[in-house]
């Protein structure tokens, strides 16, 4: 590979020391970009990244603006990051990492995605995510409880819906339909008994498990 790029230096090298830079009648011919590749996108449709990226047709490929690339990629709500490929003499690849949404945010009529870095993402109705857990707080409130879900290794892929309330504690419904109302404080080793629970023959039996007194759990 480092053989390749200085293999494709020195002939640059060599062009460049033939050619004046304001000859264009050399470069606009031979370098111009006339194929624009994007890859690994699944949400963001490869038009959406074209109709952004449309300008760059025609420019030439040793002289375009990284940066002004970034600025129109970076208005794609669903673009986390990409990595640019030059193919010489003409050609781009354009390799897009999408942000990945884990629950949909429901603050009162509102929707959005939002993803595992804390990011909110308009929302739009996709099949590979219809399934997400919503939540029913505000994301600043499911920021601090997402990570301490993450910190007892809680599976967030068990959760169907999460509900804050005012009096600053969560209930959580699982996708087996049962209700976990939690306390507002310390609620981490409420959540660390649920999951110990499941080893029990009659766990599935129980439909709410209330912790919202202290040191007391409430079966029904």
């Amino acid at each position: 590979m480092k053989k390749k790029r200085l293999l494709i230096a020195l002939i640059m090298l060599l062009l460049l020391s033939t050619y004046s830079i304001q000859d264009h009648s050399f470069f606009s011919s031979k370098f111009n970009i006339k194929k624009i590749i994007i890859q690994n996108n699944l949400i963001i449709e490869n038009e959406i990244v074209e109709k952004k990226l449309s300008y760059l047709y025609d420019e030439n490929i040793l002289f375009f603006s990284r940066k002004n690339l970034e600025i129109k990629l970076k208005e794609i709500s669903f673009i986390e990051s990409f990595k640019i490929k030059k193919i010489y003499p003409d050609k781009l690849i354009v390799k897009i990492f999408e942000k990945k949404p884990i629950a949909i945010i429901q603050n009162k009529k509102e929707k959005n995605y939002y993803t595992e870095k804390g990011e909110i993402i308009n929302f739009s109705e996709l099949e590979m995510y219809k399934n997400l857990p919503i939540v029913f707080a505000d994301k600043d409130n499911f920021k601090v409880f997402y990570f301490k879900l993450n910190k007892i290794k809680f599976p967030i892929d068990t959760i169907k819906t999460f509900y804050f309330f005012d009096s600053r504690r969560w209930d959580i419904v699982t996708i087996t339909n049962q209700l976990i109302k939690l306390p507002a404080e310390n609620y981490e080793k409420s959540l660390k008994n649920f999951l110990g629970l499941k080893d029990y023959n009659n766990f599935y039996k129980y439909k709410v498990f209330d912790y919202r007194i202290q040191d007391q759990l409430i079966l029904k």
